[in-house]
């Protein structure tokens, strides 16, 4: 009779740990390398960091055919960007949603579930797949590349979706720079007072960092209401995942498919809740919140990389122009929504705007 052997089972553990490495390993990082390059340059040259990291990977997309990255690729662009959406979750508190108040918490959530009907009806117009007109609808509706991944991970895994995914980061995050200049002269030309500026720049524009370089290109306070009107959609991002994942299962998934793939409830956005509760209470500290906040970043830049690295422009090419038209639609039917929302709300409040300004 054979004895248990304990340094037998953990060599046994660190074998194949080891082997799990030097598959993962080359793929990792050169998608690392490629998400630093693009931090690095949007730092010292301006642009979107999401953009350049795509931009960045699709120029060495040879890399995704190779054996020896293909591993290390996939882990990157569904585990980085598991742990990047879940982390995104230190940066809101459940206090700064509930200070907004009822008007603007109506508005910005109505705001979401428009354009997540009305913009997938409009995907739908110029001829997407229904999958791919969610896709672009709910990265409109609530914050761009961040929310274009997420969601992506809960799809059916089609043949285009890859190419789809890509397409989409580089047009909402193209649209949301455009934006990000543009926004706040409509909101002048409409007058609104800072307040109302800050709420229409982070109900519509669609990534973090744009929203907060407009906000602030107007005043302190815009800048300020809309980094916290923006959050709020983030917030929004765990429950249209979820109910996207639930549709997608119900309606494309067989009984045996659905028993092979992930949980109903996907695991990273029990952590999202779950940070953004502990940060509410107190339990994350303000250097622990820049940490998660920076890891985030990373691990988003480095699956977006990774998407660029599995992805070739010849690919993106053959989808056509409908997904752009489809985004720009997406993009002008939220604005218009906002605009008509706060001038509503406005024309019925009395005095300054929600009480504030």
């Amino acid at each position: 009779m054979s004895g248990f052997s304990p340094l037998g089972s953990a060599s046994s553990g660190w074998g194949s740990a080891r082997s799990f490495f030097d598959r993962v390993a080359p793929g990792f990082l050169c998608a690392g390398m490629a998400a630093m390059a693009a931090q690095f340059v949007s730092a010292e040259l301006g642009g979107p960091a999401m953009l350049l990291a795509l931009l960045f990977g699709m120029s060495v997309s040879f890399l995704g055919d190779d054996d020896r990255c293909a591993e290390g690729l996939m882990f990157s662009s569904k585990t980085a960007l598991k742990l990047g959406v879940a982390l995104l979750g230190a940066q809101i508190t459940v206090s700064e949603v509930a200070a907004l108040g009822l008007p603007i918490t109506t508005l910005v959530i109505s705001g979401v579930l428009f354009t997540l009907i009305a913009g997938a009806a409009i995907g739908r117009f110029v001829g997407l797949s229904a999958p791919h007109a969610v896709l672009s609808a709910g990265s409109v509706a609530i914050c761009g590349a961040s929310a274009a991944l997420a969601i992506s991970s809960v799809l059916p895994r089609g043949e285009k979706l890859d190419q789809q995914t890509s397409l989409t980061v580089v047009g909402v995050t193209t649209l949301s720079t455009i934006a990000m200049v543009l926004y706040p002269l409509i909101a002048r030309v409409f007058h609104f007072t800072d307040p109302q500026a800050g709420i229409f720049l982070g109900a519509t524009i669609h990534d973090v960092a744009q929203v907060i370089g407009a906000g602030y290109t107007v005043s302190d306070e815009a800048g300020e209401t809309a980094a916290i009107v923006k959050l709020m959609r983030v917030a929004c991002l765990v429950p249209t995942v979820l109910a996207i994942g639930f549709l997608t299962r119900r309606t494309q998934m067989n009984a045996a498919q659905a028993t092979a793939n992930a949980p109903v409830i996907p695991l990273f956005l029990i952590g999202f809740v779950a940070i953004m509760l502990a940060n509410s209470v107190g339990l994350v500290s303000p250097v622990m919140t820049d940490w998660a906040s920076t890891l985030s970043q990373s691990a988003l830049l480095t699956a977006v990389a990774a998407l660029g690295m599995r992805t070739s422009l010849k690919d993106l090419g053959k989808l056509g122009a409908a997904p752009i038209l489809a985004l720009v639609a997406q993009t002008a039917a939220l604005a218009v929504f906002a605009i008509i929302g706060i001038l509503l709300i406005a024309y019925t409040a009395n005095g300054p705007l929600f009480g504030v300004g």
